[in-house]
């Protein structure tokens, strides 16, 4: 069958495509694919360590698996957002917006936040599955090298894709909790494989984190209650 430009116009029509809003679909689209390409390509399991750190070696893969991520999730919108998009990075929540709420925000939750992990941490699923790298059970003579490799590639990333590209870049179409709404399931779909309890709260904090960002304009204070949820849960663990 021959399609002519007036049929293709027709078609895109009636799905209502618009070219005006291809970076719409193109930010809708990559976190389906992203987190395809992660799952099959920088998940323990599937894929060579690219670099060796002279670490045992369940902490050198993971660290890989951190720093895959970071190219996935952080340097490839980056460079969408800036080239394709033409956006200053700002715009997407890397500046640090509203300081004075932001601060606000750290001051209430972080106290609450290590009363809460200090708790999870002693639940049989949760020490299960962290530390990732089980051999920081018994030999943490690499830990802080460990911990900020997963501070500075794995929640980085995850923030600033999440909470900032999903957010920043959808909330003008979708509307701000529409938008909120929209990471909170893709992000969901990267615990699939966690404790149920791990997926759950993943919900929660996805739309308690998407409103501070929202409302901070910045990615930087729901980094630092994100990470210090990770590193906190390990150390509780280990110690």
């Amino acid at each position: 069958m021959k399609y002519n430009k007036s049929s293709i116009h027709q078609f895109l029509k009636q799905i209502d495509f618009d070219w005006r809003d291809i970076h719409t679909y193109v930010l809708l689209l990559s976190a389906p694919v992203l987190l395809t390409i992660y799952r099959y390509h920088a998940y323990p399991g599937f894929f060579m360590p690219d670099f060796e750190f002279g670490l045992p070696a369940d902490q050198n893969l993971h660290i890989n698996q951190f720093i895959r991520f970071f190219g996935l999730f952080f340097v490839l919108p980056v460079v969408y957002v800036k080239f394709a998009m033409h956006k200053n990075l700002k715009d997407i929540g890397l500046g640090l917006g509203d300081i004075k709420t932001g601060l606000k925000v750290l001051l209430v939750l972080i106290p609450f936040i290590v009363i809460a992990i200090f708790f999870v941490a002693d639940m049989p699923d949760v020490r299960s599955e962290y530390p990732l790298a089980k051999s920081l059970l018994h030999d943490q003579s690499r830990l802080s090298f460990y911990e900020i490799s997963y501070v500075i590639f794995y929640y980085i990333a995850w923030e600033f894709y999440f909470r900032g590209v999903l957010i920043f870049g959808l909330k003008d179409k979708f509307g701000a909790f529409s938008a909120i709404l929209i990471q909170t399931i893709s992000s969901c779909l990267v615990h699939i494989g966690k404790p149920e309890g791990e997926i759950i709260g993943s919900i929660i904090v996805g739309v308690v984190f998407g409103v501070i960002a929202l409302r901070t304009k910045s990615i930087w204070y729901v980094f630092i209650l994100h990470a210090l949820i990770g590193v906190l849960t390990d150390l509780f663990i280990i110690y």
